[in-house]
């Protein structure tokens, strides 16, 4: 069997992508893709150089709108963002659902918190100097605390704003490169574990998300294929994306990936259709 070959988290010109919306669609097909969902970074309550504005939001659902016309008998296409959650200072994705009728969301963490002061860490991004920046002035070089903080705002992101996908789990782990911490002590994979096991009870879709291989930003996936594995005997369900920032991104460490979940024993992978989610089983 053939498998099915899908990208869910795309960004375009609207955000921090480099390319007009119709040029992804059109390497999709290139690819031999069955699927595109578009998920522009949403809007957030200041000013920053990755988000789509407020202003510029509708615009983008209606360009979406018309290439799921245009394209409908080549490839499906969706309309989704990746929103951000920090507590009083990004909007609620119930807002975006209401207003914009997307066809999903994509919840991810890109600023992390402190939790008395409200400072903010970017922990995302080519730059490993702002990662320590952040790391230095916001947590005061406290690694638990700044870790713990990461997996908090996730965890209450996933209780209270619902997504339907969560972006790069473990991406907090990026720019550490094993200098601060390591995924295998044992208060981090106590942090996973309980993430996961909430993931499960909400029904979230967690991301196997390629980016930092085919960037050479890390050397795994985002998860771990370790924590994939836990996923899956948790009945957690799994979804390929590739984080495109551009058309010839969107295969970006894609088929490598599927060899690898093959031999780590995932079995089977999660799409989105005009119907609803599916599954699909890795070949």
């Amino acid at each position: 069997m053939k498998n099915f070959l899908a990208n869910y988290h795309t960004h375009s010109h609207y955000c921090d992508g480099k390319e007009v919306p119709e040029e992804y669609i059109k390497k999709a097909i290139e690819f031999g893709f069955s699927a595109l969902g578009f998920s522009s970074h949403a809007p957030i309550h200041f000013e920053n150089d990755y988000s789509i504005s407020i202003e510029r939001l509708k615009d983008y659902c209606l360009e979406i709108e018309e290439l799921k016309k245009k394209y409908s008998e080549h490839l499906a296409v969706f309309l989704a963002l990746e929103a951000d959650y920090i507590p009083k200072k990004t909007y609620e994705f119930d807002f975006f659902r209401k207003e914009y009728q997307l066809d999903y969301i994509i919840g991810s963490i890109h600023l992390v918190a402190h939790p008395n002061t409200g400072d903010l860490w970017f922990i995302d991004g080519g730059k490993s100097e702002l990662w320590d920046h952040g790391f230095r002035e916001v947590f005061e070089e406290d690694i638990v605390k700044g870790v713990k903080s990461f997996f908090h705002q996730t965890n209450e992101m996933i209780e209270s704003q619902k997504p339907e996908i969560l972006g790069h789990f473990d991406k907090i782990k990026m720019h550490n490169k094993n200098r601060f911490f390591s995924p295998d002590d044992s208060w981090y994979k106590k942090l996973i574990i309980e993430s996961l096991h909430l993931f499960r009870e909400k029904n979230t879709i967690l991301e196997i998300n390629t980016r930092g291989l085919y960037k050479g930003r890390y050397d795994e996936l985002f998860p771990s294929i370790s924590i994939l594995q836990h996923a899956q005997t948790l009945g957690i369900p799994l979804m390929l994306n590739t984080d495109a920032h551009h058309p010839a991104e969107l295969n970006g460490h894609y088929n490598e990936t599927i060899q690898e979940l093959k031999k780590a024993g995932i079995k089977e992978l999660w799409h989105y259709s005009k119907k609803g989610w599916f599954s699909s089983t890795i070949d």
